[in-house]
């Protein structure tokens, strides 16, 4: 099995310099929109497309023969979908997670890069850019957490957690839940007014993700991203013990991955990232 530690070292610099680049522009951007059809008017700032652009150019310097999904793409009218081979080995890029919240000065957001293999995410790195914390794994090499802060442990390997869901478990959800009619769905609903469980939203599907796999949060839902919202936080995930499902109606839940990439062209993977023995209670919950 190959082992993916060099494109975890290339990921991870990569990941810090692209931070470098979104920080000088924090604070003062300006929102822009997309104006490819399907991108429903997503807001993006000029940080995204330069830090796109950034990452781009060192994956096809570093390793030209692999495809690359991206949320944006040079022109700023949609994304970028460059897949010689469904099969292979394919980076999913997305530049800032959270791009509103990075307009808006709030401090949550991240830059993903992940390596799917035959449609399986083998690699990934998540950067919280404002607290200069890395989630990375590689298959095979356990999930790990690098902290700028001063510690003895300035990087130290997670697991989910294994306890099943209790009154005190954290669950994160995406800012936007709403469904293609613009209802709540129920356990939305039912979560945000009457549950014991702690419900946080921060707004970034990827960190979201990654505290499931650092052993904070017992899940995290995302109904409306895209695969470069879940292909890097889903390598933590698995990496770490946990479960990366499927939320699109109809089916019956089964692992997002390994994901089919022929022909994608942006559409939404509604997914749980869930810690082992939280998932089927949430699945439950969500189902009735």
């Amino acid at each position: 099995m190959p082992s993916y530690s060099h494109e975890l070292t290339f990921a991870t610099t990569l990941a810090h310099h692209a931070a470098s680049l979104v920080l000088r522009q924090y604070g003062h951007v300006e929102r822009l929109s997309k104006t490819h059809a399907a991108a429903h008017h997503e807001a993006v700032t000029q940080a995204d497309r330069d830090v796109q652009a950034l990452i781009v150019s060192a994956i096809q310097k570093s390793f030209p023969n692999d495809g690359i999904v991206g949320e944006e793409d040079d022109t700023g009218a949609g994304i970028t979908v460059r897949v010689p081979d469904a099969a292979g080995r394919v980076w999913v890029i997305d530049p800032i997670d959270g791009t509103n919240n990075f307009i808006g000065g709030f401090g949550n957001f991240a830059v993903c890069i992940g390596l799917l293999d035959k449609g399986m995410p083998v690699m990934g790195v998540v950067h919280d850019v404002t607290r200069g914390v890395t989630y990375r794994a590689a298959q095979g090499q356990g999930m790990h957490i690098d902290s700028p802060l001063p510690s003895t442990t300035p990087t130290r390997q997670t697991r989910c957690l294994g306890t099943p869901l209790q009154d005190s478990s954290i669950l994160m959800l995406t800012s936007n839940l709403l469904r293609p009619d613009g209802s709540l769905p129920p356990f939305a609903s039912r979560w945000l007014t009457q549950t014991n469980w702690k419900i946080r939203v921060i707004g970034s599907a990827a960190l979201e993700a990654a505290y499931v796999a650092a052993g904070v949060a017992h899940g995290a839902i995302t109904l409306n991203g895209k695969l470069w919202d879940v292909a890097a936080p889903a390598a933590l995930v698995l990496e770490a013990g946990g479960q990366v499902l499927s939320l699109q109606p109809g089916t019956s839940n089964e692992p997002v991955f390994p994901f089919n990439l022929q022909n994608y062209t942006g559409a939404k993977v509604p997914f749980l990232a869930s810690a082992p023995n939280a998932s089927q209670a949430l699945l439950a919950e969500i189902r009735n």
